[in-house]
Parts: structure tokens; sequence; C-alpha cells
């Protein structure tokens, strides 16, 4: 279960995780070993999955994000199975979701161009017969956060504390 104090420390990491300990939990109001300490049971329990640099995608000519949304040919554990394995072996695919609705899976891509975008669905057609594949090119980018909200972990803790009171 997550508390106040963690919630308060997963803030601060998901801003930046590159800040000291002893900054982090004096932030929080607690000195450096038990701030630490949480911080190691955060990532046992799973909490936190990873620390990772965030690029930016223009300086890495990754500016392009196209998302394309995909029918699939067949509904078979077989041919799911090899489609998510198509799927991982490209890089340029940095989210894969499987939807509900009308479309069956969504993707966003990212490449440089639309010359590489075109490539790449040459390549993906090559690999996996796929019903019907519409891309939409993202025109600007409004918003981008990869920090998720807290504000459901803190309902759910104040839910679980009356519970169990």
């Amino acid at each position: 279960m997550l508390d106040a104090m963690d919630i308060k420390i997963l803030r601060i990491l998901q801003e930046d995780c590159t800040l000291p300990v002893a900054e982090i939990g004096k932030a929080v109001g607690l000195s450096t070993t038990p701030c630490w300490r949480r911080i190691q049971k955060l990532e046992e329990a799973g909490v936190i999955k990873r620390r990772v640099a965030l690029l930016d995608p223009k300086k890495v000519r990754a500016g392009v994000t196209v998302f394309v949304s995909i029918t699939a040919a067949q509904h078979s554990i077989e041919w799911l199975e090899r489609f998510h394995a198509v799927i991982v072996e490209f890089p340029e695919v940095v989210e894969f979701y499987r939807m509900s609705g009308e479309v069956d899976y969504l993707l966003r891509v990212v490449v440089p161009d639309i010359e590489a975008y075109d490539k790449f669905y040459k390549k993906l057609i090559s690999k996996i017969e796929l019903t019907n594949v519409s891309s939409a090119f993202a025109m600007e980018q409004i918003k981008y956060t990869t920090a998720l909200p807290l504000e459901y972990a803190e309902i759910a803790d104040s839910f679980d504390a009356r519970a169990r009171a």
C-alpha cells in the first residue's frame, strides 16, 4: 500500500529521478536513510519500474509521431502471438495497445520523416497480414508527460485507511 509519504516521493521522482536521496528526503521531511529505504521498497514492490532518461525526439531524429490504427486480419491466439512478436522487432514502435471497439490495435510510432514511416509501413506489412491500417501524423504535440496522476493513489490510500478503521 502507498501512503502519503510514498506519494510525495513518487511525485518528486516522476519529475526528476536524478535528485540526490538527501534532497528528496529534505523535500518530503525525511532523513536520507528512511527516504532511501522507501525508494527501495517502491522499487522492490514494482511501483517504480525503472529510471530512465527522457530524450528530445528532434535531437535524435525521431521527431515525427504517427498514430497507427490497425484492424487485425485474424482473431486467433496464433496470429495474436505472431503479431506481438513482429511489433516487438520495430524500435520505431514506442507504444503498442490492444484496443476495444472498431480498431484492434493502436501504435505510436516515431520516425524522422514520412519517408522513414513509409519504409516502416512496408516492412510491417511484409511481415504480417493486416486488414486495415490507418495512419495519422501528429501535427503538434500539445501535452506530453510521463508522470502518472497520483491523486488516484491518494484516494485509494484514504479509502483503504477508512475501510481498515
